[in-house]
C-alpha cells in the first residue's frame, strides 16, 4: 500500500482545448508503477474527473502494433512507449481518448513532440504530438479497428425512456447503433440542436442499461453541416453525469459514420462538445480510405 507521502505526483491536464477552463480535464500519473488497482481508483475518485490516466511502465510486448503512417510504420523511439490504464471515479475503463491526449501532452512537455505508443487494454494506440506556431501542443491518437453493431429495439426504447427523449426527436438519417473504437458507445442522433440541449436524464435507469450493454457512454449527436457535429456524452457508469469531451466516443462515431456511408471514406470531421457544460472543446476526427482506424486529435494544456 502506497502512503500519502509516497504517492506519485498527480498532474491535471485538459484535453481538446488550449484553454484550461475548456475541454475535458483528466488526471495524469506519469509513473504509477507503485500504485495498485485500488489506489489508482482512489486517485481517480479523489480527482472526480471523468477519467484519469496512469502510466505503469514499458509494455512487455505490443504484437500487432500499427504505425502512424499505416501498418508497421510507427517510429517509436526507446523511452516513448508505455503501458497505460484508465480509471473513472467508479471503475477502470479499457480506453479513454481524452486522458490519452492529456497523457501524451504531459509526456511531450517533458520529452518533446513526436510519436508515442500506448499499450491499452483495448490494444496498441499510437499518438503523434506536434507543436503549433504559438507553442500549443496537439495530440492525435489512432484508434484500434472500430466496429458497428445493431441495437435491439427494446434496448433503444429503454435508452430513450431513460433520456426522456421521444423517438420522433431522433434524426432518421442517423440510425441508432452501438459503435466501438476501443470502448462501446450507443450513438443516438438528435433531430435538432434544441433536442440535444435537453439533457436531464434518469441517472440510475441509464446506468443500469449501459452496464447491461457494456457501454462506456451514450454518444448524442446533432449534425450542423456535412462535417460539423455537436455532441454530448452521458457517462453515469463512470459516476459522472456528462463527459465534457470524449475522444473514445469520437473515434467510435467516426467509424460509425463511415460504416453507414454518412460521410466519405476520406473525411475530416469536427466535433464540438462541452458547450452545454460551459467547457467548450473541439475534436478533429480524420478518416482515411483504406485504413479502418480512426484518428482523433485536439489540443491539450496543463491545468494550474
Amino acid at each position: 500500500m502506497t502512503t500519502t507521502a509516497s504517492r506519485p505526483e498527480v498532474l491535471r491536464y485538459t484535453a481538446f482545448s488550449s484553454d484550461p477552463a475548456g475541454g475535458n480535464p483528466a488526471g495524469v500519473v506519469l509513473d504509477a508503477r507503485a500504485l495498485d488497482d485500488g489506489e489508482m481508483l482512489a486517485v481517480a475518485a479523489e480527482l472526480g474527473y471523468s477519467e484519469s490516466a496512469f502510466l505503469t511502465g514499458p509494455p512487455e510486448g505490443l504484437d500487432g502494433a500499427e504505425g502512424r503512417d499505416g501498418p508497421g510504420g510507427l517510429d517509436s523511439p526507446e523511452g516513448r512507449t508505455y503501458r497505460i490504464r484508465y480509471f473513472s471515479p467508479k471503475a477502470e475503463v479499457p480506453f479513454c481518448g481524452h486522458a490519452t491526449v492529456a497523457a501524451a501532452v504531459a509526456l511531450a512537455e517533458r520529452l518533446g513532440p513526436g510519436p508515442l505508443l500506448f499499450a491499452t487494454q483495448a490494444g496498441p494506440v499510437p499518438v503523434d504530438v506536434t507543436a503549433e506556431d504559438d507553442g500549443t501542443l496537439r495530440a492525435t491518437l489512432t484508434s484500434v479497428e472500430p466496429y458497428v453493431e445493431e441495437v435491439a429495439a427494446a434496448d433503444l426504447a429503454e435508452a430513450l425512456a431513460a433520456l426522456d427523449w421521444p423517438a420522433a426527436g431522433l434524426d432518421p438519417a442517423f440510425p441508432p447503433r452501438i459503435a466501438y473504437a476501443g470502448a462501446r458507445h450507443l450513438v443516438l442522433a438528435a433531430a435538432t440542436r434544441a433536442r440535444l440541449a435537453e439533457l436531464a436524464y434518469d441517472f440510475a435507469r441509464l446506468e443500469a442499461l449501459m452496464h447491461r450493454l457494456d457501454l462506456t457512454t451514450v454518444q448524442l449527436v446533432w449534425r450542423e453541416s456535412p462535417t460539423l457535429f455537436h455532441v454530448r456524452d452521458p457517462f453515469p457508469v463512470g459516476g459522472v453525469v456528462e463527459d465534457p469531451a470524449t475522444g473514445a466516443a469520437a473515434a467510435a462515431f467516426g467509424g460509425y459514420a463511415r460504416e453507414l456511408g454518412l460521410v466519405p471514406e476520406d473525411a475530416v470531421l469536427t466535433l464540438r462538445q462541452g458547450e452545454d457544460l460551459g467547457r467548450p472543446g473541439e475534436l478533429t476526427v480524420t478518416l482515411r480510405a483504406g485504413d479502418p482506424r480512426v484518428r482523433v486529435g485536439g489540443a491539450g494544456v496543463r491545468i494550474g
